[in-house]
């Protein structure tokens, strides 16, 4: 991905994963991929994105261990995107971020895409923070510890 600035070696766990997934086209090919699309073209059909635009995210995808490329069949020149286990490690994630957008960015009744449970077919419940002991947070239950400078190792 284009960048100006990067926080790979930031001390802040949020910094180093937007470096990574934090674009909306990068989320939206993990969504994707959630959602069974494996081939170049029908990422390109599903999301309208520009062919060099689509082939950066990729590229940067898999070199971030997120997604594997292999060839699509035996001897084709073609590849398969599949999510390895770090970008399966999302799904949480890709599920916050609908929940929210279901909350926020619709009108009572306005129809939208429902993420279902294939034994149920029901939705899913809200997801929650919780503590070790299982008790629900919200942010004013936590902090970060930073990183003071003395304490940073190399």
């Amino acid at each position: 991905m284009a960048r100006g600035v990067t926080h790979e070696r930031a001390e802040c766990p949020v910094a180093r994963a937007v470096d990574v997934i934090g674009d909306r086209w990068s989320l939206l090919i993990v969504r994707d991929a959630f959602d069974g699309i494996t081939r170049f073209s029908d990422f390109q059909r599903n999301l309208g994105l520009a062919k060099n635009i689509l082939a950066s995210r990729l590229r940067d995808l898999t070199a971030a261990g997120i997604l594997e490329a292999v060839p699509a069949a035996e001897g084709s020149a073609y590849r398969k995107y599949t999510l390895t286990e770090k970008g399966r490690e999302l799904f949480s994630l890709i599920v916050a971020i609908r929940q929210w957008g279901e909350e926020y960015l619709f009108e009572d009744q306005e129809p939208h895409s429902v993420l279902l449970d294939t034994e149920h077919e029901r939705p899913l419940r809200r997801l929650e923070v919780v503590d070790s002991t299982g008790r629900a947070l919200t942010s004013s239950g936590t902090f970060v510890r930073k990183v003071s400078h003395g304490d940073a190792r190399s």
